[in-house]
């Protein structure tokens, strides 16, 4: 009895303690995310109302690239893959002059039109402030890396209003398979008040029920699994595209910020085709989720080229809007095709690209809940598992963790970053459904014996 007491009050002052610390986390980040989102929105509208303001793109990339070269290297590129670099190999340490530089280099990109995200630097000023409670209270490296993953769980969540998904993307981001339930609690807690925090403190966020859900039907789900498909091969498409945006860069031999010059010379020929794939994208993710858009082939496309320019090139910021952008007008074109609702390819779309690039099919079908409703999570959740695995062992954090295999007939390197796997092997063992394969035909193949009745 003594025994069960014991461990029941070491359970109880966890609880406690981790509440405690994911609260004062939620809240330090909850108003240096809503600091960072006021000063965005300002800046973005006060350069937009200049006109041609997006001849400022060429100069904005090149202070971009000039701040985080000089004052922090870790600054430079979409934030949450150096965030997740820290906790798996350098014990949750991040420099805090990162927090700032990185909100002032991604403003500057944003605001002169570079095609970024806002959740990266989100999940970054988390994890530097988190880091630095860290080390300030004396933690071991384990309690060090629990308290980074509160400070990206809570990072998200504000960014994007969606505390639970928000809370959940922290954790599951961190390895492709696998989920560190110690942090839980501890990330939930974060996730809640930071959201509690940021709406206290004026932001919002863009919900959009999706009312339209057609009857189940056999044929109807059978197109929700082909999307999925589709939207699967989409994220392999940006995550190629990022891949040669960096192998690009890297042969540059160039000073950083002249690249950035380069970037924003680049980025302008997108003009000859829209405005819309610079900036955010914010009003053409809406405008889709609406049923209003029209999405042309070709929209996911030029924005992954634009994302790949803006941050190989100089700029700095979050990489989930982009993908938001490609799967909302993905989803947008899908629909179409496939003969389904605009609001509703859109909906699966976006969330689907994101399980896909980030390897988050569980944070990515609640999301869907707390943006879409609930009518359309079962769909949506069958989106995100299939897009979820025809991506394959990648991502767009390349240092995620493999932990688990995506098919029994693939055998990667498990437990080592997603950057460092080399070529997958591909096994025929009998369970395996090259092995069943090879069955049937073989029997096929067989002759027939003699008639036994004969």
């Amino acid at each position: 009895m003594r025994r069960r007491l014991t461990e029941t009050s070491v359970l109880l002052v966890s609880v406690l303690k981790w509440f405690g610390l994911a609260s004062i986390v939620g809240v330090l980040v909850g108003g240096s995310t809503s600091f960072f989102l006021w000063c965005l929105q300002e800046t973005t509208g006060a350069v937009s109302g200049v006109p041609y303001h997006y001849a400022f793109l060429p100069l904005g990339l090149f202070l971009s690239a000039l701040i985080v070269r000089y004052l922090a290297p870790d600054a430079e590129g979409h934030g949450t893959e150096k965030v997740i670099e820290a906790i798996h190999q350098r014990g949750g340490i991040i420099n805090p002059i990162v927090v700032p530089v990185k909100l002032l280099a991604t403003v500057i990109t944003l605001a002169t039109g570079g095609s970024a995200g806002k959740e990266g630097p989100c999940a970054q000023i988390g994890a530097g402030i988190s880091s630095t409670l860290a080390r300030l209270l004396g933690f071991t490296e384990t309690d060090r890396k629990k308290l980074l993953i509160c400070g990206v769980s809570a990072g998200f969540s504000t960014v994007f209003g969606t505390p639970v998904a928000g809370a959940l993307f922290g954790v599951e981001v961190l390895a492709v398979g696998q989920l560190q339930y110690t942090v839980l609690f501890p990330s939930f807690v974060a996730g809640i008040v930071g959201f509690q925090v940021s709406t206290a403190l004026g932001v919002t966020y863009f919900h959009h029920p999706i009312d339209f859900i057609p009857s189940f039907s056999e044929f109807f789900f059978f197109k929700v699994v082909l999307a999925g498909v589709v939207f699967g091969l989409v994220s392999f498409c940006f995550i190629e595209v990022l891949r040669l945006g960096k192998t690009f860069s890297d042969r540059i031999r160039w000073w950083p910020p002249f690249k950035g010059l380069l970037g924003g010379i680049l980025l302008l020929s997108t003009l000859l085709l829209s405005d819309r794939y610079l900036g955010l994208g914010l009003t053409t993710v809406e405008s889709m989720l609406s049923g209003k858009g029209l999405a042309a082939g070709y929209d996911p496309f030029v924005k992954m080229a634009a994302t790949a320019i803006t941050l190989s090139l100089g700029g700095s910021g979050g990489i989930v809007t982009p993908i938001f952008f490609i799967g909302a007008t993905a989803g947008g074109f899908v629909a179409g095709a496939f003969g389904l609702d605009p609001a509703t390819g859109a909906a699966l779309g976006l969330v689907g690209t994101l399980a896909g690039c980030a390897n988050t099919p569980i944070s990515a079908s609640i999301m869907a809940i707390e943006l879409f409703g609930a009518p359309l999570s079962p769909y949506a959740a069958v989106t995100c598992i299939v897009s979820f695995l025809m991506v394959g062992h990648r991502s767009v954090y390349p240092s995620q963790i493999l932990a688990v295999t995506k098919s029994a007939s693939l055998r990667p390197d498990l437990g080592r970053p997603l950057d460092d796997l080399s070529d997958v092997t591909v096994t025929s063992r009998d369970e395996s459904v090259l092995g069943i394969g090879k069955k049937i035909i073989a029997r096929m193949r067989k002759p027939p014996g003699p008639d036994p009745g004969a």
